[in-house]
């Protein structure tokens, strides 16, 4: 089962990759570097404190950064632990797909997934009440996670479950600060 579901992953990895246009090449590989979403990361703590009080908001923004350093540390964990090589170091694959990256590091599971989908998670929960078109902080995750197909160094197992465990760390992380920094805040309450 294993075995198959590991083909399956490959295979699709092969096909989503093969349909990038050299056109866009400059596009996705500026796309999948972190460096290029700075201002939507200014954007996030601007919005904390002009919705918030500014000890609410610095609040929330030593929760995002308590967030990140976690999921960076369980995604490395997890890289080491189970050692999936990239495709672009896969001997068997790497000279069927187009290679525009190329990190030496293991592939499962998405560092980009989890750290994207955990921080817009919990910042969407954030500001949900305050900005209703917060759920429109998704586009970049979504865009963030496929430029690593695109780019040759991630596999789509690796993208779902780095989505899924960063999900899962917004979440947690949303509902540790409701009960142990701001359980008196009627702002975050669901």
């Amino acid at each position: 089962m294993l075995e198959k579901l590991l083909k399956w992953d490959r295979d699709t990895f092969v096909y989503l990759n093969g349909l990038g246009i050299e056109e866009y090449d400059i596009f996705w590989s500026t796309v999948t570097n972190i460096s290029t979403w700075i201002p939507l990361f200014i954007l996030f703590l601007i919005l904390f404190f002009l919705k918030f009080p500014k000890k609410e908001a610095l609040y929330m923004f030593f929760t995002v950064l308590g967030l990140a350093v976690f999921i960076t540390l369980i995604t490395h964990i997890t890289k080491i632990s189970v050692a999936r090589l990239r495709p672009n170091n896969t001997e068997e694959i790497n000279t069927l797909i187009r290679i525009l990256k190329s990190p030496t590091d293991y592939s499962f599971f998405s560092g980009h997934a989890s750290s994207s989908f955990s921080i817009t998670t919990l910042i969407v929960l954030f500001l949900r009440k305050k900005a209703k078109w917060a759920v429109l902080f998704f586009i970049w995750p979504v865009v963030f996670t496929l430029s690593r197909i695109y780019v040759g160094v991630h596999y789509p197992f690796d993208i779902l479950v780095g989505t899924i465990v960063g999900v899962l760390s917004g979440v947690l992380f949303f509902r540790l600060y409701q009960r142990f920094i701001a359980p008196d805040s009627r702002s975050v309450r669901l």
